[in-house]
Order: structure tokens, then sequence, then C-alpha cells
């Protein structure tokens, strides 16, 4: 069994409240999950309202297919035109550890 995390670290555009940083983050953090059924929640960053954190995880017992749905999260969160993607963190855990 594999388990994949990955956690984004991005630059919202023009937010200027807090509650227009969840009318941005929620769709994303939704079409995610969605998109790539992979476990996906805002993880940080709560009380900026510019900058949010977002962590995805996904379990398989194929880590081809674990890195696979993680490198195409990573790419669909780059192309996302509302944020800017400042950092990117992957880790994968395995039964050898």
């Amino acid at each position: 069994m594999y388990v994949g995390t990955l956690c984004f670290d991005l630059l919202l555009g023009d937010v200027r409240s807090l509650k227009e940083k969840r009318s941005v983050v929620r769709p994303i953090v939704a079409e995610l999950h969605r998109r790539f059924a992979v476990s996906v929640a805002e993880t940080g960053d709560q009380d900026l309202y510019r900058r949010a954190e977002i962590g995805i995880a996904t379990v398989s017992g194929d880590l081809g297919h674990v890195k696979d749905v993680l490198d195409r999260c990573e790419r669909w969160m780059a192309a996302r035109p509302e944020v800017d993607l400042l950092s990117t963190r992957q880790r994968i855990h395995g039964d050898d550890e």
C-alpha cells in the first residue's frame, strides 16, 4: 500500500477578504476531489486572505498510480489562472517505511 501526499502553497489573485478567499478556494478543493478522486482540504493559512495551503492525499496499491495522480493534480493546479502556485511538497509513504 502506498499513500501519497501533496501540499500546495498558493498566492491568491485579487482577493481582499476571507470571504472572497473562500469563493476561490472552495471551488478548487471541490474540483480536485471530483476530477481526481483524492482527499483534499485547505490545511493552512486560514487566517491570511491572500495565501492558501491545500493538502491532497491518495492511497493505492500501485506506486505508479499514486505518482500519476499527484503529478496530474500538480499540473492542473499550475494551470489555474486565479492562483499563483508558489511551491509544492510531495511525499510518498510505502510499506517499507
